[in-house]
């Protein structure tokens, strides 16, 4: 579906900021213009990971009896370059 996006100029975009923010938190993409030319698109950040709360990996994460056995922790910290 495509659509042409809201466009502001400069000083109105500054004037209404907080509502321009607001729209592009709903998925809006807004254009800031100079004279009449577009010279900005504020657009919305694309979350990676949607966790709703607490708990919200629960049953999709699995630790192991030695999770946090010495060994793990000396093999991790390899793995990050974290040893000398």
């Amino acid at each position: 579906m495509s659509h042409e996006a809201a466009q502001f100029n400069i000083h109105d975009a500054k004037t209404n900021l907080s509502r321009i923010i607001d729209r592009v938190e709903r998925g809006e993409e807004i254009v800031i213009s100079r004279a009449g030319t577009p010279v900005a698109k504020v657009i919305p950040l694309v979350n990676r990971v949607n966790r709703t709360g607490r708990g919200s990996l629960r049953g999709r994460l699995v630790a192991t009896e030695d999770w946090d056995a010495p060994e793990v922790n000396e093999a991790i910290a390899r793995d990050f370059g974290m040893t000398g």
